[in-house]
């Protein structure tokens, strides 16, 4: 079962690295805002998944930081957005 916790790790840090280039190529602000947001899931994902193939508790404190700054970036990106300010 560990095996596959690594696989899964593996897997969302490549969609990661496709979400880094979508972040790089967007080409409105708002696609880079969406590619920024589901980054930071994904890094959040394989965080967790690492943290279970690795059986450490100290990864999930890393992973749940990231995760709630991004969706708080969304957010405030977001509401500038919407009032015009960029």
């Amino acid at each position: 079962m560990s095996t596959l916790y690594l696989v899964v790790a593996i897997a969302e840090a490549a969609v990661a690295a496709l979400l880094t280039v979508r972040l790089g190529l967007g080409p409105t602000t708002c696609d880079r805002i969406v590619a920024l947001n589901a980054l930071t899931t994904q890094a959040m994902l394989a965080l967790l998944f690492f943290a279970a193939y690795a059986d450490r508790t100290g990864y999930l404190d890393a992973a749940l930081w990231p995760a709630s700054f991004g969706y708080l970036g969304t957010i405030i990106w977001a509401r500038y957005l919407e009032r015009g300010l960029l």
